[in-house]
């Protein structure tokens, strides 16, 4: 299988549902939600992009959870080098899980915490705005391993 096969087969059929949960907590940004902690929404979305990650190995990958008291829980997932590429070169990538507030004006049928899957399209808050980034990022780096691509 190819690499644009790979990806797009392990979209559609592992990550579209894990952001359609995703979508469903009602994770508020710590700007606009200052009971964030206690409501344990952020929580809920770092065990779920924790676990989904930490389940597509990639040899030599560490993740864990880094917690500091009144900040945002933190997923870091080392890989190292791969494929012949140099030991000593890093790739940051990154993404958020925390979410705007609700707002209003969304269409009839759709919801801020509502996933709603129209025309090819995901719709619901934070699908676009962060919450694809771990998984779109781990899905391309164990593709690039799999297919031996430094």
């Amino acid at each position: 299988m190819g690499l644009a096969e790979h990806i797009t087969r392990v979209w559609d059929d592992e990550i579209v549902d894990q952001l359609r949960t995703y979508i469903t907590i009602p994770n508020i940004s710590p700007a606009y939600e200052d009971r964030w902690h206690e409501l344990g929404h952020m929580d809920r979305a770092v065990a779920l992009v924790h676990d989904w990650c930490a389940g597509r190995r990639i040899a030599g990958m560490t993740i864990e959870v880094q917690r500091l008291a009144g900040r945002t829980p933190l997923i870091i997932i080392d890989i190292p080098a791969f494929g012949g590429a140099p030991a000593d070169r890093t790739v940051l990538l990154y993404g958020h899980l925390d979410k705007q507030p609700e707002m209003k004006g969304w269409f009839e049928g759709f919801g801020p915490w509502i996933p709603l899957r129209k025309d090819d399209k995901l719709y619901g808050r934070g699908g676009a705005d962060d919450g694809y980034a771990m998984y779109a990022s781990l899905c391309a780096l164990k593709a690039l391993a799999e297919q031996k691509v430094p």
